[in-house]
């Protein structure tokens, strides 16, 4: 299977400054990233990065790296501008892995590539994994996401959905989360060329705004979103400094 890796490493993070420069193990966030994705066995792995800070250091560490426009509201427009600047045809698989993700297991990333390989009814690939935590389903910072029988998602939302109406006891929000059905959406996408270069064209949708999730805009205009469920679900990205404590325990504990 042939696919391309894009890492959006973006220097203007709000709640955590400059954090894909931020070292870890002796490392800046993104190399870590970098070699994460560099195992997947992705035929290309490029940083997109929106600073020559940024650029300038992932040269130094080896990588190939694109310099894009700092003007982008999200990662998925800075991979569409690699992929057109690349000219990469329409079929080209291309996993978008965001910045700040350095324990995402490269078997994950190949895997929304291979989906998108196995089903050419599918315009993008996620991820998924099942929810047993009501603290988590209930959480607005964790996306749940609901599938059809076939596997394409239907919605995603910062809410805790699907929402069990007839619960024991209803002001005990808890149970109403149907063991089984709720999933927490993982944030990592596969694209074919072609429907990047859709979806980068379309306007935002009400829905995307009212959620503040892109992935809303694909489905409110009609692309599938196809999802794989993993039972292993990876640990979060870097958003704050115990996240960053937590991932250099994290990269310490597989060294040794």
């Amino acid at each position: 299977m042939s696919f391309k890796v894009v890492i959006p490493a973006r220097l203007g993070s709000t709640r955590l400054p400059q954090k894909v420069l931020r070292l870890i193990a002796g490392k800046p966030l993104v190399q870590h990233v970098w070699e994460a994705a560099r195992r997947t066995g992705a035929e290309q792995v490029v940083i997109a990065a929106d600073d020559e800070r940024v650029a300038k250091a992932a040269r130094e560490f080896g990588a190939d790296v694109r310099l894009t426009a700092a003007t982008h509201q999200s990662g998925t427009d800075r991979v569409h501008e690699v992929a057109r600047s690349e000219g990469w045809p329409g079929d080209t698989i291309v996993v978008n892995l965001q910045g700040d993700e350095p324990l995402m297991p490269p078997s994950l990333v190949r895997e929304a590539a291979q989906m998108l390989k196995d089903d050419p009814a599918a315009d993008i690939s996620t991820l998924c994994h099942p929810l047993h935590s009501a603290e988590e389903w209930l959480d607005p910072n964790v996306v749940k996401l609901v599938m059809d029988r076939r596997g394409y998602a239907l919605y995603f939302s910062r809410a805790p959905i699907p929402w069990k109406r007839d619960a024991a006891d209803p002001k005990q929000a808890a149970q109403h989360m149907p063991e089984g059905l709720a999933y927490r959406h993982i944030g990592l996408y596969g694209y074919r060329v072609a429907s990047l270069n859709q979806f980068s064209a379309l306007p935002a949708a009400e829905l995307e705004q009212c959620e503040a999730l892109e992935q809303l805009r694909a489905l409110s205009h009609g692309l599938r979103i196809r999802v794989g469920v993993t039972n292993d679900p990876p640990p979060r990205g870097v958003d704050t400094e115990s996240d960053l404590a937590a991932i250099e325990a994290a990269l310490k504990r597989e060294g040794s």
